[in-house]
């Protein structure tokens, strides 16, 4: 049975239509240990049915460990999305509910290869001394949430020094439990420096700015 109803894949269809460039979708599984990882392959196929612009590959981790090397991945399920370069955008769970929202954002994104970001951003973007990792952490039921991933993987695609992971924290609860997650979005930067809510693009740039800083 598709996870996908009629009506939303329409109008998946219809937004992923004008793709500029293509898009690879990169999935990591392990499906005899990961409860969720079945559910997420099958969507990424069906993701990927919507457009000729689209491809997926998929990999087991414990088995294609270049792979996973190569991706910097090491959880399932995982979902890359790539374009021309991989920018590191990574979506750890089943992007569905809102997230789903936030997956097809990061395809347009990638696609067009252009953050958007005002040029103040960029240009502070750009005096990065370090790399950033950022991770969103979600639910599948917040409508705040996308927002907020797609701030942070716009600064993906700017900078190379960034990479930004959507982590579903209630299929990583141990990731959670260790940022001490209480309400979401939840960002973390670089593991030690967090905040809470959705930002506007001047804050998330700080907020970049003091991890770094630290």
């Amino acid at each position: 049975m598709p996870i996908m109803q009629d009506k939303v894949r329409s109008q998946a269809q219809k937004l992923l239509s004008d793709m500029p460039d293509p898009v690879k979708l990169v999935m990591f599984t392990q499906e005899m240990e990961c409860p969720t990882c079945r559910e997420a392959r099958q969507l990424a196929e069906e993701v990927a049915s919507l457009s000729g612009k689209l491809a997926l590959e998929t990999y087991n981790l414990m088995i294609d460990t270049e792979k996973a090397k190569e991706y910097n991945v090491d959880r399932v399920p995982t979902l890359c999305v790539v374009g021309s370069k991989d920018h590191g955008i990574r979506f750890n769970g089943v992007p569905a509910g809102y997230e789903f929202t936030s997956l097809m954002n990061a395809i347009k994104l990638v696609s067009g290869g252009d953050s958007g970001l005002k040029p103040d951003t960029r240009e502070r973007l750009s005096r990065l001394t370090g790399p950033v990792d950022i991770q969103t952490f979600v639910t599948l039921t917040c409508p705040y949430c996308p927002a907020m991933a797609f701030q942070a993987q716009r600064m993906a695609v700017e900078s190379e020094k960034v990479s930004a992971s959507v982590v579903d924290s209630a299929e990583f609860p141990h990731l959670a439990n260790l940022y001490q997650v209480m309400a979401v979005p939840k960002t973390v930067i670089n593991k030690t420096h967090s905040f809470e809510g959705a930002v506007p693009e001047e804050r998330l740039i700080e907020e970049i700015e003091k991890a770094l800083s630290a």
